[in-house]
């Protein structure tokens, strides 16, 4: 290991720019006489449009144009698409309505797109927007997970009956069916996974540019796979052919999923350049992310495991209602499905699981992928079910959980996963030793003395990172592959570029993918220049999300390099005058075993450009390499996260007062970044077990539509976390690395719940656990009265 190679705590090399003002994101870039966009929205959950009156808007000052529906139509740009394709049980296709950029006909939700107006300045297209008359035909809405698919509710699309997307199911269950008929005992939950809505730091944003002289478009996104992005706005929305549209990404503020999928906005912005014959910006603010970006979770379950006399668990039964809001977007339709089920076996060596799953629709945003997708709700249910019926049974739940772990790797889970390596004990052993467990009873007794009330819950996680393989995937409904690509570039001089198709947001990928070139071939880090995020530099790649880019977008980079140290032999030996099997590569050096002979990495790219040593020889001039990398399989990280609660009971308010967390991530790149994914995960799922929920009301009203009403965590809501890892090398990649970005938001909420109702001595609390939610769950455990005395 170097100093700053493959293993050291190196800083980010892209943070200069960020803390300094430098950064370049989407609202920072502005063309020549560009417009600016309004959309106007739907102040209806669900109503027909009778009629659109723009005669008034287009006489205002600096208004250019007011495009509708009726203009996509005219112009034959197709709906927005859902790109994984999930059958029912019964064999049928699920039930997708159409999902135009600008309504026609309908609005399905409160922030819906009815019109964008294009002027001059913003405050002009407000102003456009304001004046245009719409004539709404108001109908009943149903915003309710629980009651959408009951008899006479309203419909959201004509083409999905009971408002039913899909009835999926996994698993088995005659099996699950006989475990659950044979069991000693039997612990049923109903869990509510609080619906969220993603605040990434930049709002999402979109500038569209169309060239009359080469027929081409380039469209500026806040975008988390740039290159997927072109493909649905080429092949399925049919903005332009791939070659004539450019999509670009730069630094984007954040993203946790929200980025990842196709939005109205910058459909609309790329399409109306060519309409109005200028550049078109357009700058969200935070109320329209609040109302129109995809929202997450949103599950209604019911669960139910089975335990036999041995305290084995040997069957869950799960039925999950999940919310897809009024129109599926990118990818919602795996969230719930293949990203959600197939985890359901946890850490936990259970023989049989059957689960069922109703993807709906309802009078609310689109629901899609947020920071862990599917992983976090699984999760909640596992470890809420595993915690309840250790309590149930009146055992330690480390013992429960222990003596329920997969011991024996490979192991096959019966809903698909197959998970290749781990050490749960190990994780479990260094979490409890690092959280003074056996130090808990004393603190408890000492928050007694003090009124308050304590609680510990475990939160023992598995995920399913980097997607793949993609045969497998394709198998399973996905739309697109899930390799990754890369291209390394030696300059003349021995400086290098990657050009990688994964994309950062936040992640550090400047910093990490230059470490792993830095170390592999021996050259300072600062000699190495990261590219990403332009479809006209990089071919073609997948993006950024699922935990992907270091287990499969470095190893496309890893395999890239290979290349470049086989084919930099050669050019050596041809220089060296040796056999290219004698060549040896070792710190940056080219050398001929059992010699002083050899040149430094630099060198043999000059000599690789200058090429007078092998011309006419079986080698090309350059030194350049590319690699797409297809995994043979998911990589699974896990861990054991503890959470300690001190609760006031007479006002509900919780504190988090210890949080210790032991991740196995396999090989690691740089230790600090990802601690600091780790904390912020950890940030993001205490906020949704304390303070985060989106809630609409019966007429489909968002009422958390502002930081007003939806809190978000601070860090005085947070405890300094105490971060320990464990290792088990992933066989599945030749980095033997696995995925970190997602792990604390999967792991938090079933450990913070754990704690809260360990404290109280009730199970029915629901997230957030808000203190008006926590005080009356300490009054219903009659737990005021105990304190006060």
């Amino acid at each position: 290991m170097t100093a700053t190679g493959v293993g050291a705590s190196v800083r980010r090399k892209e943070d200069f720019r960020f803390i300094t003002g430098k950064g370049n994101y989407t609202s920072d870039i502005n063309r020549f006489g560009q417009a600016h966009a309004y959309f106007l929205r739907s102040p209806h959950a669900h109503a027909k449009i009778a009629s659109i009156d723009t005669s008034k808007a287009r006489k205002l000052p600096g208004v250019i144009e007011i495009l509708t529906g009726a203009d996509l139509a005219e112009d034959k740009i197709g709906g927005l698409i859902c790109g994984w394709m999930i059958h029912s049980k019964d064999g049928t296709p699920m039930k997708a309505g159409a999902h135009p950029a600008l309504a026609q006909g309908k609005v399905r939700y409160v922030g819906d797109h009815v019109a964008v107006v294009l002027a001059e300045t913003l405050a002009q297209a407000k102003d456009g927007a304001e004046a245009i008359e719409v004539a709404y035909e108001v109908l009943p809405a149903i915003a309710d997970t629980a009651k959408t698919q009951a008899a006479g509710a309203p419909q959201v699309h004509d083409e999905a009956e009971n408002n039913t997307v899909f009835q999926w199911h996994l698993g088995e269950q005659a099996p699950c069916d006989a475990a659950f008929a044979a069991a000693k005992h039997i612990t049923r939950l109903d869990i509510v996974n609080n619906r969220l809505i993603p605040n990434a730091i930049e709002p999402r944003a979109a500038v569209g540019e169309y060239d009359s002289g080469t027929e081409s478009y380039t469209l500026y996104t806040t975008s988390q796979n740039p290159h997927v992005a072109r493909l649905v706005l080429s092949a399925f929305i049919g903005i332009a052919p791939e070659h004539k549209l450019r999509v670009i990404a730069p630094d984007v503020g954040g993203g946790f999923g929200s980025k990842i999928f196709i939005y109205a906005e910058e459909t609309v912005c790329v399409w109306a350049a060519r309409r109005i014959g200028r550049p078109v910006k357009w700058t969200g603010d935070r109320s329209e992310a609040f109302l129109a970006d995809a929202h997450g979770r949103d599950h209604v379950t019911h669960a139910e495991l089975a335990i036999d006399a041995n305290n084995k668990i040997t069957g869950l039964r799960v039925h999950t209602v999940a919310n897809l809001g009024a129109y599926l977007s990118t990818f919602s339709s795996s969230v719930p499905t293949y990203l959600y089920a197939p985890l359901l076996s946890g850490q936990y060596d259970i023989p049989a699981i059957y689960a069922e799953v109703d993807g709906v629709y309802t009078n609310t945003a689109p629901v899609d992928a947020y920071r862990g997708a599917g992983r976090p709700e699984a999760t909640f249910v596992v470890e809420r079910l595993v915690e309840v019926a250790a309590r149930e049974l009146n055992l330690d739940p480390a013992v429960f959980r222990r003596n329920n772990f997969v011991r024996a790797f490979p192991h096959q889970t019966p809903v698909i996963m197959a998970y290749d390596a781990g050490d749960y004990d190990a994780s479990l052993d260094k979490a409890m030793e690092m959280h003074d467990v056996k130090g808990f009873a004393a603190r408890r007794s000492a928050s007694e003395r003090n009124g308050k009330l304590r609680g510990l819950g475990y939160s023992a996680y598995i995920e399913a990172c980097g997607i793949a393989p993609s045969q497998a995937v394709g198998s399973l409904g996905a739309g697109v592959g899930l390799w990754e690509s890369a291209e390394v570039r030696v300059n003349p001089i021995g400086t290098v570029e990657v050009l990688t198709g994964s994309h950062s947001h936040g992640q550090g990928h400047e910093t990490t993918f230059a470490q792993l070139v830095s170390d592999r071939l021996g050259i300072p880090i600062d000699s190495v220049a990261v590219v990403h995020g332009d479809t006209d530099k990089v071919q073609f790649g997948m993006g950024t999300y699922g935990s992907r880019s270091g287990a499969v977008g470095m190893s496309a980079v890893f395999k890239a390099i290979d290349k470049i140290i086989v084919k930099g032999k050669k050019v050596a030996s041809y220089v060296l005058e040796a056999s290219e099997g004698d060549i040896e590569f070792k710190d940056g050096r080219f050398s001929v075993a059992g010699t002083d002979k050899g040149l430094a990495f630099g060198e043999v790219a000059l000599q690789a450009y200058i090429a007078h040593k092998f011309s006419g020889q079986d080698l090309e001039p350059g030194l350049k390499e590319g690699a797409f990398y297809d995994p043979v399989n998911f990589t699974f990280p896990a861990g054991v996260h503890i959470c300690e609660v001190e609760i006031d009971p007479e006002t509900g308010i919780t504190t988090v007062d210890r949080w210790t967390a032991v991740d196995d991530f396999g090989e690691i790149i740089n230790p600090m970044i990802v601690e600091g994914q780790v904390h912020g995960g950890i940030g993001q799922g205490v906020g949704q077990a304390l303070m985060e929920g989106a809630f609409y009301n019966g007429e489909g009203q968002l009422l958390t539509a502002s930081f007003m009403d939806y809190c978000m965590p601070r860090a005085d809501n947070l405890p300094s976390f105490n971060v320990g890892m464990t290792k088990t090398t992933c066989p599945s990649n030749p980095l033997g690395i696995k995925g970190c970005g997602e792990a604390g938001a999967i792991a938090a909420p079933p450990a913070v719940m754990n704690a809260i109702t360990d404290a109280i001595g009730i199970e029915d609390i629901a997230m957030p656990a808000t203190p008006q939610v926590v005080w009356d769950a300490a009054r219903r455990a009659g737990r005021l009265r105990k304190a006060a005395q």
